[in-house]
């Protein structure tokens, strides 16, 4: 196998729902190469460690941020006017926005509280709701549903939170019990995932449009409480990482991956493996509104 450029084993959720979508891989905005007709087939803003947040993720340097995100999209915007002109329009309605925030900022910063100082200034609740302030203030209401609703994009699917107490790098702090995950971090969680659903419940007044709330965390907790339904042996591990649960620091160049990569939850000290992505992706595209409210993205391309 040929590595993938992404933080897992192979491919990552977005990359299966365009396969079952019928496009190919989503490019990088990064990538220099992603001009031209690449781009009709999506694209993929995702930066590593960066957040809702502009600050989530500094320690690791450079990022785009969620506000970074927006100018990049704006961007492509630009390339496909040029390229098809007035239909521009019509292509975007039958596009779909997966748009997945949240997680990093609470591990790359209200979780680390010797580099960020979230955590003293904010209460959880505080925090979350200060996240969905800036979630649907930037991304949604100003920025975003100005550049894109005007164009012509309708469908959006917005994804939760996963139980970030069960990731290795959490288990790792040794805050629980050995093959228990961090409940006080999982606690912490239900407000910014009740809020993004109840944002996706007012969003969907506006007409002509549909939001979809993605339950994250449900998906992955099926998984963990009853891992062999699904297939797997080993929930509590990073298969690639080094120190306890595999998790302290995440899998670097050169490290050694477990043998089978099918039997893990977790490729790293914070990523799914493959497995699980297939898992998720399927569960979003088809399944019922307990995993996809109010509807499924297969659904959702129904939608005109």
């Amino acid at each position: 196998m040929q590595p993938t450029g992404r933080f897992s084993n192979g491919k990552t959720f977005v990359d299966i729902i365009g396969e079952m979508l019928g496009v190919p891989y989503p490019p990088a905005f990064a990538d220099p190469n992603s001009v031209g007709v690449k781009i009709l087939g999506g694209m993929n803003y995702a930066s590593a460690a960066a957040g809702i947040l502009d600050e989530t993720g500094q320690h690791y340097g450079a990022r785009y941020s969620l506000s970074r995100q927006v100018v990049n999209f704006e961007s492509t915007l630009d390339q496909l006017r040029t390229m098809m002109g007035s239909n521009v329009t019509n292509f975007l309605a039958k596009s779909i926005a997966i748009m997945v925030f949240g997680s990093n900022d609470y591990i790359n910063n209200y979780l680390m509280p010797s580099i960020y100082s979230s955590s003293y200034t904010y209460s959880p609740s505080e925090f979350a709701n200060l996240l969905l302030n800036h979630y649907g203030r930037q991304l949604l209401f100003m920025e975003l549903m100005q550049a894109l609703y005007s164009v012509g994009l309708r469908k959006f699917f917005i994804a939760g939170v996963g139980p970030l107490g069960c990731i290795p790098n959490q288990r790792a702090t040794g805050q629980a019990a050995p093959g228990r995950c961090v409940d006080y971090v999982n606690q912490i969680l239900g407000t910014f995932n009740q809020g993004i659903k109840s944002l996706v419940e007012q969003l969907n007044n506006r007409p002509g449009a549909i939001f979809v709330y993605g339950n994250t965390y449900g998906a992955v907790g099926d998984i963990l409480n009853d891992p062999s339904t699904y297939g797997f042996s080993v929930v509590d591990k990073g298969c690639c990482g080094i120190g306890r649960n595999q998790g302290q620091i995440t899998c670097l160049p050169f490290a050694y991956p477990c043998p089978d990569r099918t039997q893990y939850v977790f490729w790293d000290a914070f990523h799914p493996t493959q497995a699980v992505n297939s898992i998720l992706a399927r569960r979003a595209f088809y399944g019922p509104p307990l995993d996809s409210y109010p509807i499924n993205i297969q659904q959702m391309t129904l939608f005109n």
